[in-house]
């Protein structure tokens, strides 16, 4: 049985992740643009949607990233993160499949290896939806 999260509707590039990210009232949005950019570049399957109000990047139609602005910190998450490997321990949560990298202003990020993170999390992905 498969048991992948599926989104109808994801496209190749969605005109309103413009508004998303530039919307001046959530300045964090700003923060997590690169790191979207980083998700849509991984591949020429890579397709997107609005998933719960945030950008969410799929192989397809099966999402493997997504990223989250709020108030005080910014997130870049896995819809199968509990199975990447972390060696630098970046990943959080406790959910049975989903993690999370938190971002705060002014913390140090280490970039090399979310942009790992996001690189594993999508060739994961083709692997389970069979395109690897």
């Amino acid at each position: 049985m498969d048991d992948l999260l599926r989104f109808s509707g994801a496209v190749r590039r969605d005109p309103r992740f413009e508004a998303w990210f530039d919307d001046v009232g959530a300045p964090l949005r700003l923060t997590v643009r690169v790191w979207f950019d980083r998700m849509r570049a991984c591949g020429p399957d890579v397709r997107e949607t609005l998933h719960d109000g945030c950008p969410a990047a799929c192989v397809n139609d099966a999402p493997f990233a997504y990223v989250a602005a709020f108030k005080a910190h910014a997130n870049v998450g896995f819809f199968r993160g509990a199975a990447l490997p972390d060696p630098a321990g970046l990943l959080q949560g406790t959910g049975r499949r989903m993690r999370h990298v938190k971002l705060r202003p002014g913390e140090p990020m280490d970039e090399a290896a979310l942009s790992e993170l996001i690189a594993e999390a999508y060739r994961e992905m083709r692997r389970r939806v069979g395109t690897a």
